[in-house]
């Protein structure tokens, strides 16, 4: 064994329970990455829980901590190029490589019994699977919260950026340089255009944003980011947690249902979160109640004693949701829950649906005439926001949380088809597509549905929200009807008596989503189109909306 990994192994098999030692760990290239080892005792092996971080290693250490006294070994990594590790920083660039030598690195110390486990979110949740799909040694159970597998699918949503995710994060992953300030107005920034020149409207170079925003396609730029393939073949347990409103909900349900297939014991839970309020029974304008309440590091740790010490009080694979409206967790043993049935929900209209004061309605009978069709016009000078809130009051907001969807009803390029109040509770769990007979007089044009539960109030709570480029599908000449399917995402909820279910069509989503310039020429063009937009539903052209009913 090397001099330096001798001393690495003394160092740490010398530890005294509860203290922690800071290591250097060597890459292969002989690069060294910072990591901090809590719980070693002396002549003892012990599981090993690993956390790989770009934002900070000291940030996790009361979690660390307290996974030690459970009996854990932990170790708490800086990901290469981030704080006291060496190297050069680029986002998920080595981090699969990275994952396999730290845990070829564990495995080998007197410390550890030979199995590991990993936890963390988001960032911290795609290293996990980066390792996985090496074949990391060791590693023998995941927690991935709030993550992807497939790069691509986490930036790009029916062939649509997520603009304000993606200019956000690159500027707090490659600050402005000295001398420059970040944007202030960030909802003015959003808009300029071409987007290949977006770092530059923002103040400063970020190559890495640059080469995101113009590869909308999923081509071979993406392939080293594309894990779905190697890990759809891992047989390896995993805790799949996210939230409803957050923009990882689809990767993390995928996930989950890819690895189900396999021979290990899969976790789902869902609940009413975004990004970063995982537990909180608040988000936007809506409290969950007390029911809501979660606690992400209880559960992970309940996964690992299950999978890494065969405790009696183990979490039992499947899936476990949260029920919005009636505030209630349930369990199934799928997703969709095995007691939901596939029901359409058709789209109707006089041609007359443009804001919630017009005459679009949605129920469960198809078309039985040939209804006139819904016309609205995208202005990408003036997109639909996201948050309502924002343009009137200079804000910018980078979540989609719920908050009352009403101000964005009452716009003329905003068709609402509303199902009236209901006699009986609807109670609704599973993903949401909409398949939307759609036509434009534009080269390329956006389509956006987004399904409301509206509150007796008139609150209109957003429930899931789904985007879908024209050009990124298969479609006739400009002006011909064609079919357009849209993901719409992934919840679960009740919508009560004197509530009524409502679904939004529009041609944008902004920031959360760039604007369309309904032009066809692609992201280093700055040229734009008004498109006039049209819903057909007729006979034999039925717009549609798929959710899944839970049985009485």
């Amino acid at each position: 064994m090397p001099i330096l990994g001798l001393s690495l192994l003394l160092a740490c098999a010398a530890l005294l329970p509860g203290q922690v030692r800071t290591v250097r760990v060597p890459m292969r290239d002989g690069v060294y990455l910072a990591a901090d080892v809590y719980g070693v005792s002396n002549a003892e092996r012990k599981p090993v829980l690993l956390q790989r971080t770009p934002y900070n290693r000291k940030a996790a250490a009361t979690i660390a901590q307290r996974y030690a006294a459970d009996g854990y070994v932990v170790v708490v990594q800086d990901t290469r190029g981030r704080f006291e590790s060496e190297g050069v920083f680029f986002p998920y660039n080595n981090e699969g490589q990275d994952g396999f030598d730290t845990t070829d690195w564990i495995v080998r110390q007197a410390w550890s019994d030979g199995r590991i486990g990993m936890w963390g979110a988001s960032y911290v949740g795609a290293v996990q699977y980066q390792a996985a799909a090496e074949d990391a040694p060791g590693l023998a159970v995941l927690a991935p919260t709030a993550t992807w597998s497939s790069f691509h699918g986490n930036i790009y949503s029916g062939g649509v950026s997520r603009l304000a995710l993606i200019a956000t994060a690159a500027a707090g992953l490659y600050p402005p340089p000295s001398g420059v300030s970040a944007p202030t107005d960030w909802y003015q920034t959003l808009q300029a255009l071409p987007l290949a020149d977006l770092d530059l409207a923002m103040g400063w170079r970020i190559p890495w944003l640059n080469s995101i925003l113009t590869h909308p396609r999923r081509d071979g730029f993406w392939n080293r980011l594309n894990l779905t393939e190697k890990t759809g073949k891992l047989a390896i347990p995993a805790q799949h947690v996210v939230g409803y409103y957050d923009f990882f909900s689809r990767e993390t349900v995928a996930n989950f249902q890819r690895l189900s297939k396999n021979a290990a014991p899969q976790q789902l839970i869902l609940g009413p979160w975004d990004h970063g309020s995982i537990g909180k029974r608040k988000l936007g304008e809506v409290d969950f109640g007390e029911a809501s309440d979660f606690n992400l590091a209880d559960e992970n740790l309940r996964w690992f004693n299950s999978l890494l010490k065969s405790k009696a009080d183990s979490p039992t694979p499947g899936v476990r949701y949260f029920s919005m409206g009636d505030n209630q967790w349930k369990s199934a043993a799928q997703w969709p829950p095995e007691t939901t049935q596939a029901t359409a929900f058709y789209l109707h209209s006089n041609g007359q649906a443009n804001t919630r004061t017009g005459n679009g309605r949605i129920d469960r009978k198809p078309p039985a005439t040939n209804e006139p069709g819904d016309t609205f016009r995208a202005d990408p000078a003036n997109p639909v926001p996201a948050w309502p809130p924002a343009p009137p009051q200079a804000k910018f907001n980078a979540f989609w949380g719920p908050v009352d969807q009403g101000p964005n009803e009452d716009r003329p390029d905003v068709l609402v088809y509303d199902s009236g109040r209901l006699a009986a509770p609807l109670s609704v769990a599973g993903p949401v597509t909409a398949e939307v007979w759609v036509s434009h007089d534009t080269p390329d044009a956006d389509w956006v549905v987004k399904v409301i539960n509206v509150w007796p109030t008139g609150f209109a709570q957003n429930l899931s929200v789904g985007i879908q480029r024209a050009s990124m599908q298969e479609k006739p000449p400009a002006g011909q009807p064609y079919l357009v399917r849209v993901d719409v995402g992934h919840f679960a909820a009740q919508l009560g008596v004197g509530h009524s279910l409502r679904v939004e069509v529009t041609g944008s989503y902004f920031p959360l989503f760039d604007r369309n310039t309904n032009t066809g020429l692609g992201p280093y063009d700055a040229s734009t189109r008004v498109a006039t937009q049209k819903v057909h539903h007729t006979r034999a052209r039925q717009s549609k909306l798929n959710l899944f009913v839970l049985r009485p």
